[in-house]
């Protein structure tokens, strides 16, 4: 048709119009129903980045020729480049915008995941397993930061509740498909399936358009994203949420460090009941991100996680200290990790919600505080009786989540106008 057009002088203006379509089409922007399948899978990565290889440690022990504490090396360095990867993507994305840094780390993951399995000594995995949990924090700081530049108000905090459930549902999913993986293909298989799931990524990432205007992108280098940091670290309130989060987080990584020895040593349930159980209570709190946007504004959803999280976690450290039967302590933890779940939608919202104009910084540091609360905490978890410290542990964390929650909400309204995300607020036009 082009050739036609060109040989036609009644149709000059026919190229011209064809041109317009194209550039139309080049501009149109990516569907819902393609974000939410795409920022749900990048916010999937790091669990599957994390935890899809953990059933493989005793095989992986022996083709290696080395201990099991150099193979769960592995498993701390891809955690250390998880947090200090989303400090290096999140302020890159302010300054270069989202599309770029993500197709930057997808490459890289390839690179990183193709070196796991090709190599052929143990401190080489370890390097590679560092390089591959750098790349997969550039999947999860972003998935934040497109979905705050894309959403705002009650909008965003759905999507963010979204992105969230499917967070909770790959991490009791990655270890049971590694293990399924691993029984066809061994350790290896694991890390080709990952290999797949990079490319898709990468392929999806180079079809998104851009989500971050160039208005908004940080025009000065290295001094506009120090700027960046400064500002979120001065917000006050942002820091109060990224606070309450970051202590809810340490409600959760108490249980993950002493469930597994309460469960089972102390009750005796078997190691296929446990993963049942761990299972459901995870499910549950999966579900219950999902949840909080049906709140009236999402500081209303944050005082009542916070709330109900203190309450439970009080009556569960007196259980434990009683000696309680084992349904009895299993269905508050699953009322405390439902509270949980519910807490991180609402901080997160009202986090990002609050820092707009520095998403990529703020989502960063949102990221790095989570994994170094959950690094922090099995240590704590294990001292002493696991049933007293785990209890303490539960209302102490609680406790100061809960008291940020309360400073935060009941600051006077001209510090902080417009950050609380509230039903019929007004949102930005967003057009995917």
């Amino acid at each position: 048709m082009g050739y036609f057009c060109s040989r036609n002088p009644e149709m000059h203006g026919c190229n011209i119009r064809l041109l317009k379509i194209r550039h139309m089409k080049l501009r149109r922007p990516n569907s819902k129903i393609f974000m939410l399948l795409f920022l749900g899978l990048l916010s999937a990565f790091g669990p599957f980045v994390m935890d899809m290889y953990i059933p493989t440690l005793p095989e992986m022990t022996e083709y290696f020729g080395t201990s099991s504490s150099m193979v769960q090396l592995g498993l701390t360095a891809s955690m250390a480049g998880l947090a200090v990867g989303q400090l290096v993507f999140g302020p890159l994305s302010d300054r270069y915008g989202r599309r770029k840094p993500l197709i930057i780390a997808m490459v890289l993951f390839l690179f990183a995941t193709a070196g796991c399995i090709f190599a052929t000594s143990i401190s080489q995995f370890i390097a590679m397993r560092l390089v591959q949990g750098l790349a997969g924090s550039g999947g999860v700081v972003l998935s934040r930061s497109i979905a705050s530049d894309k959403y705002s108000a009650m909008e965003l905090a759905t999507m963010l509740g979204i992105i969230g459930s499917i967070n909770g549902i790959a991490t009791v999913a990655a270890p049971i498909a590694g293990g399924l993986t691993a029984e066809i293909g061994g350790w290896k298989g694991i890390f080709w399936c990952l290999m797949l799931l990079g490319a898709l990524l990468l392929a999806a990432s180079i079809r998104m358009k851009e989500s971050l205007s160039g208005s908004k992108m940080k025009k000065n280098g290295r001094e506009a994203v120090m700027e960046g940091f400064r500002d979120v670290l001065r917000n006050r309130r942002f820091m109060l949420y990224i606070t309450q989060y970051g202590f809810t987080m340490a409600v959760l990584f108490t249980n993950v460090a002493s469930a597994p020895f309460i469960m089972q040593e102390h009750y005796g349930i078997s190691p296929m009941m446990f993963s049942l159980v761990f299972g459901v209570n995870a499910i549950a709190m999966a579900i219950a991100t999902a949840l909080a946007p049906k709140f009236r504004s999402m500081g209303k959803a944050l005082k009542t996680s916070s709330d109900c999280m203190l309450s439970i976690s009080v009556v569960l450290c007196g259980a434990l200290l009683l000696g309680c039967s084992f349904w009895v302590y299993e269905i508050l933890l699953f009322l405390l990790l439902s509270m949980t779940g519910m807490s991180f939608t609402a901080s997160n919202a009202l986090a990002m919600e609050s820092e707009h104009g520095n998403a990529g910084v703020a989502s960063a540091l949102l990221g790095t505080a989570g994994c170094a609360f959950g690094g922090i905490v099995p240590p704590l978890a294990g001292l002493g009786n696991m049933m007293v410290s785990a209890g303490v542990l539960f209302v102490v964390f609680a406790g100061i989540s809960f008291l940020c929650t309360r400073i935060a909400t009941s600051e006077p309204k001209g510090l902080f106008r417009n950050n609380d995300i509230r039903t019929g607020s007004l949102a930005r036009a967003s057009k995917m």
